[in-house]
């Protein structure tokens, strides 16, 4: 789902305060997921150029810019590497 649909959906919500958030973060994730390959803080940058997110309106609107704004701002840690390669059992 693109950032566009997402922001157009929340637009349409009437909720606010903490129900807001809830809304703008669920919308996050699954915006998360459905983004092809990974979700980089350059990736989350490009989202926030997106004309639809510039003036949002409604409350969950503005908490989902703010939520792509936090995400832009974390600093990524390189992946670890988890345990040992995999053995082969005969």
């Amino acid at each position: 789902m693109t950032v566009n649909r997402i922001v157009d959906g929340l637009e349409r919500c009437d909720a606010t305060g903490s129900e807001a958030a809830a809304m703008a973060r669920l919308g996050f994730l699954e915006w998360v997921f459905a983004h092809p390959g990974d979700v980089t803080p350059k990736v989350v940058g490009a989202a926030l150029r997106d004309p639809s997110v510039q003036n949002p309106t409604s409350a969950a609107a503005r908490a989902f810019v703010e939520v792509l704004r936090e995400a832009r701002d974390v600093p990524m840690a390189p992946a670890a590497r988890r345990g040992r390669q995999a053995r082969v059992l005969h």
